[in-house]
This record gives C-alpha cells, structure tokens and sequence, in this order.
C-alpha cells in the first residue's frame, strides 16, 4: 500500500480525506474552473490551429492521470497559450492549420512531449531546466505573449492576415488594411475585452469568460450577425474524447522532436513555478521528478484521446487555490464536469463567436507581459536585463523556438565571460571594522609597504587564469616594493588542474625572477586538497597556506 501511495499521490491524499473540513473548498474550485476552462480551452485550441472541440478534449484525460500522478495538490493542468503558441509556431510549417494532417500531427507532438517528459522525470533530468535563467524565461514569456496578442488579430478584427507569426508583418499588414477591417467583429471582441478586463477587476473569482460567452451567443443568435460576417464556431462535435493513434514515421517525429523539446522543457518550467508557489505557501513539497513524470504520463494521455500538449496554467492554478481547492479532487470535478459538456451540451456553442475567444485569449495573456521584472533587472543586474532584452527581440524577430535557442545560448556565454572575468580585489585593514577590506570600496584603509594582499571571489580554471594572472601583473608593476603576495582563496570553491598548473609557474616566476614570495590565505577544503595532491608543500614550503589572514600578514611583517 505505500508504494502505491508513492506512484499514485492521488491515493495517499484520498486516504487522509476529510470530508467536511475539504470537500467543499474541492467542489467549489471544480466547478469554477470548469466554468474557466470550457471557453478558455476552446479559445487555445484556435490559438494553436486546432478546432475548438481539441480544447475540450485536452481538458479532460490529461488531467485525470495529472490528478492520479502528480504531486502538487492544486495544480491546473490543462491548455494554456504558451504551449498553444509552441503546437502552432513548430506544426503549421508542417501541414495547413485545421487540416485532418494537421491534427495528427499535434497528437504525435502530444505524444512525443509526453515521452520526453516521461524519460526526464525518471532519468531524474529536472534539473536541467535550472539552466534557463530567469531573464530568459521572463524576456521569452513577454515576447510569447505579445505574439499571442498578434496573432489574435485576425479575429478580433475580422480580416484574414496573411502573416500570422510575425509582429512587424502584422502591424504592416492591419496599417495597410484598415478598410477592410469589419466593424461588428471588432465591436464584439472590444466589448468582450472590456468586459472581460472590468469583471476580473470587481470580481476576481467570478467566472468572467463564461458570462462573456453567453452574452456574446445569445446577442448572435438574436440579431444573426453571422448573416453579416460575423465568425462564429458552429458545429461543436458532441461525445467523449475519441481515442487516436499517432503516426509513428520517423520522418515526422524528426521533423517534430525541436518542438517537442521545447515544449516539454517550457511547459514544465511553467508548470513546476507554478506548483512551487503554491506548494511554498501551503507548506508541501512537490517533486520535480515525479511532476515530470506526472505531466510526461497526461501528455501521453492527450496523444490517444484526441487531446494536445498541456501543462500547469499560472491563472487557472491561481483560480483554483483561490477557490479552495485542498486536493487534486478539484482537478477531477473539474474534468468530470467537462465531460459532461462534451457529452450533452456542445450544441449550445454554435452561435460563439471566434472574437470572443480571441478576447479571452488576450485578457489572460496580457499579464504575462512583464515590464516591472524587466524594469527590475535592467536596474538591480545590467546584463540579466540585456539578457531579457535580447531573448524577447530574438523572440518578436525569429519567431519562438530561434528566441528561446537565441536568449539560452546568450544566457550561457553571459555565464562564460563572468566566469572568465572574475570579480579580484586588492585588500587593506580598515581600523573600525577590525577587518581587511576592498581598498576601492572603503577610502580608510591600511596597506603594507612590502605586501600586496589580493581577493579572488570565483573558482579558478583554465579560462580565467590568464585574467587574474595579468591582474596580478598590473598590481605588481605599480608597486615595485612588493617582495610579499599573499592570495585570499576565501571566494575560491573549486579549482582545475589547468588552473593549478598556471598558477604553480607564476609563483615560481615571481620566486625565481622577482624575488617574491607568494601566500596562500583561507584556503578551503577541495582546494586544499588539490595542493597537497599536487606536493605544494614540499615544493614551496609549509608557510605557503596560512588559515587566516591576520595570521599570514602578521607572520609576514615580522621578516621586514
């Protein structure tokens, strides 16, 4: 029994259930997020060039085996926009947007995102994603959702655009066009927007799309603007979600596997922050492994019932907590009620039209939008706000997977050139702090005529010693006097050989050449152990590490 506890979180929580202190809180969010999540799924199914009834259909399977295998208690998975932007963005290259090709091919992407997800989840690889940095993270969200909005256009506006990624195409395009854009399509969206916008405003758990949606139908079938041109979705399949086979050709799953990572990765971020927050207020944990595997197995669920890739929205998670959902039986509610939609209730879609679900889109990703956390970065830490800057223009200008690539590779040589470039500082005694310090940040300090004292703060290794070395260099020439060196490891953690080979010749440069006598000060462990590996001992003398600074200069000056 506690193994199955340990595969099927579901079990365990169920199995200390209380029924009058969390049932209500469960039954309460189930139905607010139903209620959010019908016209929302419908809406991220168009996003991502799929019908409407796809959305459905991704609201249901996947997350039952979420609610049977993950490990946050009220996650809610489902569609979102980022993921929806992704399917559309790495499948319509491939076939026309709501071809039956088309569709079979996001259910191969769903399928193939689940295995990925699956593997890294069990071959404990969640770790990877902490090498996407935040700025990247936050720049590609910003500009993901400012595509979103774009490619929304031509529904709000009514008008068939030819660009449909690309936000200088676009904006090109509608200048050029303003005459042909239909007037009752935008009235309604903009109605639909503002609406949207004031009830979220007064009343944050009102379950605002729906009254949208209604409204938007019933002012459709009462003065049959789809006689005028209004787009409406007409026909919604009604039944459960039948169950499909993906095609496994080789060719396809190539052409489809830059997507499928990058949607496993990227929706797991989403999905795992998200989890996280609420976790940390509610005092659990969640596994990132086992939400890994979790969101791999709902994945692979939506592939064989005709759903697309999910994962862990931020708002509807919000929603959810906020509701009062305590277990993921919410979830389950949630699903279920879905399902009975889909069984009896599809026909009363048919007068929804495609502006308000363009509406609905836009409202809920105009949050993702950050200006305050680039603002942040750019003021707090220079280069994470050019590193948000460059992922979010690579984003707008090569489109979502190049932004993503771009604003990584850019994050990592950021990296490279920091740690090549390390932070070294000359040290002094300051008399009130009773303590050496950095001569460049307090103006009272006491240095020695005949010792130097430098400050590393980074491990050493074979792309930054050059560096520290022609540091070293520069100091020594502009106090000729200096026959001490002492080296403070404090910030050193680790070390390479090739480091330690570069730094073996210079002490013995300035010993043999120089006369100068080099100390090693408040070395660590690891490192400490490399040199004793490497006989610094023998080779320089027991006085060549001192444990503390005080002790080094003092043993020093007595030899002056």
């Amino acid at each position: 029994m506690k193994r199955l506890k340990h595969w099927f979180p579901l079990f365990d929580t169920l199995s200390s259930y209380n029924i009058q202190r969390d049932l209500r809180g469960d039954v309460n969010a189930g139905l607010i997020v139903a209620i959010m999540l019908i016209p929302q799924g419908m809406a991220y199914a168009m996003l991502a060039g799929l019908p409407p009834v796809i959305g459905l259909y991704a609201s249901t399977v996947p997350i039952l085996i979420y609610a049977l295998f993950g490990t946050s208690k009220q996650l809610a998975v489902g569609p979102v926009a980022m993921v929806s932007l992704l399917v559309f963005s790495g499948v319509s290259g491939l076939a026309e947007p709501g071809s039956s090709e088309y569709v079979s091919l996001v259910f191969l992407l769903a399928l193939m995102v689940g295995v990925i997800q699956l593997l890294m989840g069990v071959l404990k690889l969640g770790v990877v994603t902490k090498f996407i940095s935040h700025a990247v993270i936050s720049g590609f969200t910003s500009a993901a959702a400012v595509i979103i909005g774009f490619s929304q256009m031509k529904h709000l506006l009514g008008i068939e655009l030819a660009a449909s990624n690309n936000v200088f195409l676009i904006t090109g395009e509608i200048v050029t066009r303003l005459n042909d854009i239909h007037l009752p399509t935008l009235y309604i969206g903009l109605g639909s927007i503002l609406l949207l916008v004031v009830l979220k405003k007064k009343l944050k758990n009102f379950p605002g799309p729906l009254v949208v949606v209604v409204l938007s139908m019933v002012t459709i079938f009462v003065f049959s603007l789809d006689q005028i041109g209004v787009a409406i979705i007409r026909e919604v399949p009604a039944g459960l979600p039948p169950l499909w086979f993906p095609p496994l050709e080789s060719t396809l799953v190539m052409a489809l596997l830059p997507t499928a990572i990058a949607i496993s990765i990227i929706g797991f971020v989403e999905s795992y922050a998200m989890a996280n927050v609420i976790a940390t207020k509610e005092k659990y944990h969640v596994h990132p492994n086992r939400e890994l595997s979790g969101l791999g197995l709902s994945n692979i669920g939506a592939s064989f019932f005709s759903g697309y890739p999910v994962t862990g929205g931020f708002s509807r998670s919000a929603v959810n907590y906020e509701a009062g959902a305590k277990t993921p039986l919410a979830s389950v509610i949630t699903a279920i009620l879905i399902l009975i939609t889909l069984q009896f209730f599809t026909s009363w879609f048919y007068y929804l039209p495609q502006a308000v679900l363009a509406a609905i889109i836009l409202v809920a990703v105009y949050n993702l939008i950050d200006v305050k956390e680039a603002v942040y970065l750019w003021k707090v830490k220079r280069m994470d706000g050019i590193t948000l800057a460059v992922t979010f223009f690579s984003t707008l200008s090569f489109g979502i997977e190049w932004g993503i690539g771009i604003g990584v590779i850019f994050s990592l040589l950021v990296f490279l050139y920091q740690s090549s470039n390390p932070h070294i500082a000359e040290l002094g005694y300051v008399p009130e702090l009773r303590s050496y310090r950095n001569v460049n940040r307090f103006k009272e300090t006491i240095r020695e005529a005949h010792i130097i004292i430098i400050r590393i703060d980074s491990p050493l290794y074979f792309a930054n010693m050059e560096v520290i070395k022609r540091f070293l260099r520069n100091q020594l020439q502009k106090k000729p006097s200096v026959e001490q060196v002492v080296l403070d490891f404090s910030g050193v953690n680790n070390m390479d050989a090739i480091a330690l080979v570069k730094l073996e010749e210079w002490i013995r440069t300035e010993r043999d050449h120089h006369q100068r006598s080099t100390t090693l000060v408040n070395v660590k462990g690891p490192v400490r152990d490399m040199l004793s590996k490497a006989g610094w001992t023998y080779k320089f003398g027991e006085h060549i590490q001192y444990p503390t600074l005080e002790m080094a200069v003092d043993d020093l000056r007595a030899k002056f």
